[in-house]
């Protein structure tokens, strides 16, 4: 239990040092993904030379070719998000609403770094990009958590009502915005968005023990990620090893 609340900790710590205006990726793009962007960049922006203005509409034209490989496409997002130039943060904003069907998270990731390379050049205030697998909106992040119940029964009517009543009360109040909230047989599912420099463990913490004040049904061990929303297998499979009966299909 330490080792979790040192976790949380860290990371409610190393957001509410940071000083400056938060981009969060909103797009949900896998982390493997993200890096093999980036790394990416990193190798083009040694490589070659930045857009000057003239080359900005020369590369729009060549996005649209009939015979541009993937490859090809790739390196002229890259070049267009570190031009720092208006005109091609609008060609990456046209381009996202129709990219290859394999470079949609490439197309998004190219704007997300034009827009920070923009801001950068207008503001003295330090940029800082934050991406998640599950993304996020605005500067907050997205949340996939997995509640059990405290023991073995599955949850009776009076409690899914307690924990709807709750989760819909308090976390607007927070700022947090729910996208989806299930109560199931045995376990309650919570994805949702909450501002970056919030202190996610104590909005749980408080929300159980809220709840709990209606019996101790919930129990206070819960599985947040901000990587993916687990399948119902994953969850199967969790709920398994705290020793809590299995979720109906």
């Amino acid at each position: 239990m330490k080792e979790q609340d040192d976790v949380f900790k860290r990371f409610h710590d190393s957001f509410s040092e940071l000083h400056g205006h938060f981009h969060v990726l909103e797009q949900s793009v896998s982390v493997d993904r993200q890096m093999e962007y980036f790394r990416f960049s990193e190798k083009v922006k040694k490589e070659h030379p930045k857009l000057n203005p003239d080359e900005v509409p020369q590369m729009a034209e060549k996005l649209l070719e009939v015979d541009a490989t993937v490859d090809d496409i790739k390196l002229e997002l890259v070049l267009l998000a570190s031009s720092h130039e208006v005109k091609a943060y609008r060609i990456l904003e046209n381009y996202v609403n129709n990219p290859h069907p394999d470079l949609k998270d490439w197309a998004q990731l190219a704007l997300m770094e034009s827009r920070m390379a923009m801001e950068s050049d207008l503001s003295d205030e330090k940029q800082i990009f934050i991406s998640t697998g599950l993304g996020g909106r605005g500067e907050k992040l997205r949340f996939f958590v997995l509640l059990l119940s405290a023991d073995k029964s599955p949850f009776l009517e009076y409690q899914r009502k307690v924990i709807e009543r709750e989760f819909e009360y308090y976390l607007p109040k927070q700022d947090c915005e729910i996208e989806k909230l299930e109560v199931e047989e045995n376990y309650v599912v919570l994805l949702f968005l909450i501002p970056v420099r919030s202190d996610l463990k104590a909005i749980l913490d408080y929300l159980i023990r809220e709840c709990n004040q209606y019996g101790n049904f919930i129990s206070d061990l819960y599985t947040v990620t901000n990587v993916k929303v687990l399948s119902k297998e994953e969850i199967v499979a969790i709920i398994d090893k705290n020793g809590v009966n299995k979720a109906s299909d």
